[in-house]
């Protein structure tokens, strides 16, 4: 007797259809695309939360997250203590109903999320699986078979974008995954990964945060072309790479954000002159085409562990430090544009990163910004137009509908 199939309602399967064509958008920008899949999963499934694992040395590591489980990027969790390690291990798709009573979960990590129920498809690439598309919710007994056939839809468009972003092996997707695609820098997930494995160590030294934004991006865009924006984020990257020590972390965040994790560094000056290197690198002026662009940054700093020793309040710490010294009251924010001498335009632009968290106070906040409106939870380019990559050749979603019985393990 055959399995009887519950289909998706028509107007979901339009959802999952619609999302391939912005995941085609976003090119060979496998960080977005998780990013992406992961904000999406929330509307379509009604969960409260969403996550991309991948497995990296014995651990799951939250790469892509949205949701209840955003302040939790980069974390990680044992394989072998956790639902998500059991989907990989097993291959096999796993629904726990309530975590309070669901021997297999890491119910630390459950409680510290403040989940009760989830749903967890394993990502397969090139035959082997490499993590798993995670739905979670506050609720017990949350997800049913709908669900379930929807977030496996979902696991095959990330598990195709993993094809069509890696060429080569299980290394290149970890790479793409954790790294940005237009400039190459470490993204928010990797950022995130690293500092909380920074403040976790027993051996923990004195480290500064820097968030730096770069304001004026999208009037670039409007004014010269992508292509230009581009070619301004390239170079403020290059510059905020080599301004800074092999031991630092410098990360683009987000479209016009960066993230840059100094350890060590000495608890004396050691923030003042990290900063005082990175405004001395961007301030000659910036030549591409025959035309000038000034650059200049906003930068705001923390300390560890003079400041706090919670990752998040070092985070709004540096966030609203940076906001202070950009100008920014929260309210607006205009960006100059001026000519570099009489007879050349150039865009004077600021430069900063403050990655959108919900812990920050009104009075931190930044407002949105036009054109900016992507997920970043795992370091996607905010900016659609500035994520550097050349869009795929089309790729057709296949609708199958799996008999789930066959693979479900309850």
């Amino acid at each position: 007797m055959h399995a009887i199939v519950m289909l998706p309602p028509p107007e979901k399967l339009l959802e999952v259809i619609n999302l391939q064509t912005e995941i085609a958008q976003l090119g060979l920008d496998l960080g977005g695309v998780m990013a992406l899949v992961a904000q999406r999963t929330l509307a379509l499934l009604s969960a409260e939360g969403a996550a991309i694992e991948l497995a990296e040395d014995g651990d799951m590591v939250y790469r892509a997250c949205a949701g209840i489980t955003a302040p939790h990027l980069g974390l990680r969790l044992k394989i072998a203590q956790s639902l998500s390690g059991l989907a990989v291990t097993g291959g096999k798709t796993l629904v726990c109903d309530d975590a309070e009573t669901d021997a297999r979960v890491d119910i630390a990590a459950c409680r510290k999320i403040g989940l009760r129920s989830m749903l967890v498809v394993p990502l397969n690439h090139k035959g082997t699986i490499v993590g798993v598309l995670k739905a979670v919710s506050v609720q017990p007994h949350k997800f049913s078979e709908i669900e379930i056939g929807l977030l496996q839809l979902l696991s095959e468009q990330v598990a195709a974008a993993m094809f069509f972003a890696t060429k080569y092996d299980i290394d290149d997707l970890f790479y793409k995954a954790t790294h940005d695609d237009l400039t190459g820098l470490t993204n928010r997930s990797l950022f995130m990964d690293r500092l909380r494995a920074l403040l976790s160590s027993r051996q923990a030294q004195t480290i500064g945060i820097l968030m730096i934004d770069m304001d004026g991006l999208k009037q670039v865009n409007d004014s010269f072309g992508h292509r230009i924006g581009d070619a301004i984020i390239r170079e403020f990257s290059n510059r905020l790479g080599t301004s800074s020590r092999i031991s630092d972390t410098v990360s683009r965040l987000g479209g016009d954000e960066f993230g840059v994790i100094l350890h060590p560094v000495d608890s004396g000056d050691g923030i003042a002159a990290a900063v005082a290197r990175i405004n001395s690198a961007i301030a000659a002026p910036f030549s591409f085409e025959n035309r000038g662009y000034a650059l200049s940054a906003s930068i705001g700093s923390a300390q560890f562990p003079d400041d706090s020793g919670d990752i998040n309040a070092l985070l709004e710490i540096a966030t609203c430090a940076c906001i202070k010294r950009s100008g920014v009251t929260g309210r607006s924010r205009t960006p100059r544009l001026s000519g570099l001498d009489a007879g050349q335009t150039g865009a004077a632009l600021r430069f900063g990163v403050i990655p959108p968290r919900p812990h920050l106070t009104a009075g931190c906040r930044r407002p949105a910004r036009p054109g900016i409106g992507r997920p970043t939870a795992a370091g996607s380019t905010d900016n659609p137009g500035n994520g550097g990559s050349e869009i795929p050749q089309q790729r057709q979603l296949f609708l199958r509908f799996h008999t789930f019985g066959d693979d479900l393990q309850a």
